[in-house]
């Protein structure tokens, strides 16, 4: 499995990954692989402004669908729209092209309190 060191990582199994004040959010490997196929990414948020621990949409998978929420105070910019045809590509890559959502955070300084991957890692072996 993959934990980019780049990236801070929540207890519900999304990453963000800080530019500026300005981040991108998806699932983490694990999440993915556990989920198993991606069938369809739900976010109708965008131009909302939500809390930490909102809900800011859902992932749907052949066998469950879960909420995503976010894990510090966000406005929703922008939604990965290439996941509209292709929800696979969040179990490609989760990292990569399988972000799901483009955010203003709205105070960076609350990034540092999320895990780090080594935490994350640990959090996942229990």
């Amino acid at each position: 499995m993959n934990f980019p060191e780049n990236l801070k990582y929540t207890k519900d199994h999304e990453w963000i990954r800080l530019e500026g004040d300005v981040a991108y959010m998806g699932i983490t490997d694990f999440a993915q692989k556990e989920l198993g196929e991606i069938v369809y990414v739900d976010v109708d948020t965008v131009g909302d402004t939500l809390n930490a621990d909102d809900a800011f949409g859902s992932i749907e998978a052949v066998k469950t669908v879960s909420d995503l929420f976010t894990p510090v105070a966000i406005e929703v910019l922008e939604v990965n729209e290439a996941l509209e045809d292709a929800p696979e590509l969040v179990n490609e890559d989760p990292y990569g092209k399988g972000w799901i959502v483009k955010v203003k955070v709205i105070e960076p300084s609350e990034v540092d309190g999320l895990l780090s991957a080594a935490a994350y890692q640990d959090l996942i072996k229990q």
